[in-house]
This record gives structure tokens, C-alpha cells and sequence, in this order.
């Protein structure tokens, strides 16, 4: 069995932990990673093309610092790995005003000085006649937002670390992670690596190798899809932004065409709940998608019912839906970032920055008290 020594481990190279590796590995730090997958794998929650980036945060305005970093991260990735990972498209949000959608987007505008248009509903279809908004919805437009190309960004993290030294081990399942005095040993089916501190960043599969998350996170199967649509209404070129929608049958979201596969659109609320990450159901489920194209009926109906692809992603939840950023309460040379329940991949390049300086013991920017795990209870 194999032995490897790092001052660092990362475990897990998906959204967060690719970027870990990448802040450590350019700090010139010995560091390595695992992952029970190839690099930007379909199996967890980092893939499917495209994640939305926004500023305004309707989810609550403590997150607003992290995203802005997290674009400024995003831009400088593209400059210094030579690849766009960052589209710049719009996002119209449409809601009524007493739900939790527009509401949210303003007060977070308000707090942090961002700029906001607001319009009746009307108004927006003024602007945007390929939507179509319910009479009694407010609309409001982030002109800052757009999305990311979710895979290459996890390649580029990955690229630029293993560029800056650092060591990366694919296809090694995780068995245990254990608390020596010296060291932490992560013990894998292939062999046994040892660090002085390690970041788990492991999504799905967190709560079976660290025991106070275990009772702490559920997780969704989510699935993603593509329709054919008219590209001259919806595709990014010509300018169709992209979408998040409160509605009573729930919130979804999308992105204008920007391949072969045309608008891609998914529901962000429900989902059924998966008992094991690894053998979630990955077919089409017709019912699931039927409830997608009456969205799209209603509110952009020039797309067809033509589908070209689907995939399915995971969401791993929190009991609040906001993120566990902390530090192992029985060892704290551990630290890791979970619960990321669904929106967190915009941030995953300020994630890795943060948790870089968590394991490090550098000064953070940013209050991450509301991301801690005390705040969950016991």
C-alpha cells in the first residue's frame, strides 16, 4: 500500500476544493489532492455546463462580500489559465413582492449600494417579450450577473495548482479520516496519505467521513435540461439574459442558449431525496420534466418542447440552506465547507480562498460566522 506525506491535503476537487488546491498550491505550499473521480466528473454537484453567477443575493446579504470576490476570483482565473470560465449575460428575477425572491434581491441591493433595476411587470415585458411575467410579479435586473462554465472552471483551478506544484490522486475512495498526534491520516481503498491539515471538501459523500455533519445534511437529486429554442430570442448572442423565477409551483432558473443544446432550465426547489450519492438515479424522469415545460409555457413560450439533453446533479442541503464553513470540533487542524444546498459553485473561488486561510491559520476578509456549524445546534 502506498504512503504519501503532504502539509496540506484537500479532499475532494470539485467546485471548492479544486480552488483550494489552486490558492494553496500558489501560496507554495506542499499540498495534495484526492478525489474518488476523474477531474470535472458528472457524478456530484459540479457539472452540467453552467452555474449562475449574481451579485444581489436574495438569499441573504452576508453573502454579497464573498460573491464580489468570488467575481473579481473568477475573472482573474480566466486571465491566468488563457479560458473564459465567466459570461457575462443579465439576470431577470421575477416574483411577487411579498415572496422571498425580488423581496431579498432589493434588500440585499439596499444594504450593499448595488445597482438594481426594478420594474412592474409590465415594464418587463416591454423589454424582454420573450418572456412572459404573471400581472401581479415585480421584475428586477442585475446587469452584473451571468454564468459559469462550471467543468472548466474546475479544470483550470486544477491545471494552475498542479502548474504551481501542486499533486493530484483521482480514483481514490476515501475509507476514513483519523486524528493522529502528529499527523491526520486519510486512509483510501488505495493506500494512505498523511498531512499536517486537510480541507474536506467532499459534497455528497461529507457526512460519512465527518460525524458531526452527518445528522446536519440531506441530499437532492436535482436534474438539469436542454430545449431547442429560436436563437434569436434566447440565446446569449442575442442578448436573452438569464432567468430566475418565484412562482407557486416553485423557483426556477436558466440560462440563455450557448451550444448545440439550446436554453437549459431546471427547477431549484423540491427534489427527491438520495440515500446513496453513488447510485442515484441518473435516467430521465418524464414527470420532472413535464413540470419544466409547463414553466416554460407559461413564462418563455417561444422555447419548444423539443428536448436535447438532460443530466442530474446533486444538491446537498443544510437545515437552513446557507453553508457550513468551520473547523472539525474534535480536531482543528480539519476544516471544511458543506451544505453548500444547491447555490454555492458561484462562490467556490472565493470558498477555496477562505478555506485556504482557515487551514492556514492566515486573517480572513470576511465575518464567516453566519456560516458556522454552532449556529446549526446540536
Amino acid at each position: 500500500m502506498s504512503k504519501q506525506h503532504y502539509d496540506y491535503l484537500v479532499l475532494g476537487l470539485g467546485g471548492a476544493g479544486s480552488a483550494a488546491l489552486y490558492h494553496l498550491a500558489r501560496r507554495g505550499l506542499n499540498v495534495g489532492g484526492l478525489d474518488r473521480f476523474p477531474i470535472a466528473h458528472d457524478r456530484g454537484s459540479s457539472h452540467g455546463h453552467t452555474r449562475l453567477i449574481r451579485e444581489s443575493y436574495f438569499e441573504h446579504p452576508s453573502y454579497v462580500p464573498l460573491v464580489q470576490r468570488a467575481f473579481e476570483l473568477w475573472e482573474q482565473l480566466s486571465v491566468d489559465h488563457g479560458r473564459d470560465v465567466y459570461y457575462q449575460t443579465g439576470i431577470i428575477e421575477a416574483g411577487p413582492d411579498d415572496g422571498e425572491l425580488v423581496a431579498g434581491v432589493l434588500a440585499s441591493a439596499a444594504k450593499h449600494g448595488l445597482d438594481v433595476e426594478q420594474f412592474t411587470s409590465q415594464q418587463a415585458a416591454q423589454r424582454w417579450p420573450q418572456f412572459a411575467f404573471a400581472p401581479e410579479h415585480s421584475v428586477v435586473y442585475e446587469q452584473r450577473a451571468g454564468f459559469l462554465l462550471v467543468e472548466q472552471c474546475v479544470s483550470a483551478h486544477v491545471e494552475l495548482a498542479q502548474w504551481a506544484g501542486a499533486e493530484t490522486f483521482c480514483n481514490q475512495t476515501i475509507k476514513s479520516i483519523e486524528s493522529a498526534t502528529d499527523v491526520v491520516r486519510v486512509m483510501t481503498e488505495q493506500g494512505e496519505f498523511t498531512a499536517d491539515r486537510v480541507i474536506v471538501t467532499l459534497g455528497s459523500w461529507v457526512g460519512d467521513l465527518i460525524p458531526e455533519l452527518s445528522e446536519q445534511l440531506t441530499v437532492l437529486r436535482k436534474p438539469l435540461h436542454w430545449f431547442r429554442a429560436d436563437e434569436s430570442l434566447y440565446s446569449r448572442k442575442s442578448g436573452c439574459p438569464s432567468f430566475l423565477f418565484e412562482t407557486e409551483s416553485g423557483h426556477y432558473y436558466g440560462f440563455p442558449a450557448s451550444d448545440w443544446r439550446g436554453l437549459k432550465v431546471a427547477r431549484h426547489t423540491g427534489g427527491d431525496v438520495v440515500d446513496n450519492p453513488l447510485t442515484v438515479n441518473r435516467e430521465l424522469d418524464r414527470e420532472e420534466r413535464d413540470d419544466v415545460q409547463r414553466f416554460l409555457k407559461k413564462h418563455l413560450p417561444g422555447v419548444t418542447d423539443a428536448s436535447t439533453d438532460h443530466t442530474v446533479c446533486m444538491y446537498t442541503m443544510s437545515p437552513d440552506g446557507h453553508f457550513i464553513i468551520d473547523r472539525c470540533e474534535d480536531d482543528p487542524r480539519i476544516v471544511y465547507a458543506a451544505g453548500l444546498s444547491g447555490h454555492g459553485f458561484k462562490f467556490t473561488a472565493a470558498l477555496g480562498e477562505v478555506l485556504a486561510d482557515l487551514v492556514t491559520g492566515s486573517k480572513s476578509s470576511y465575518d464567516l460566522s453566519f456560516f458556522s456549524r454552532n449556529r446549526l445546534g446540536n
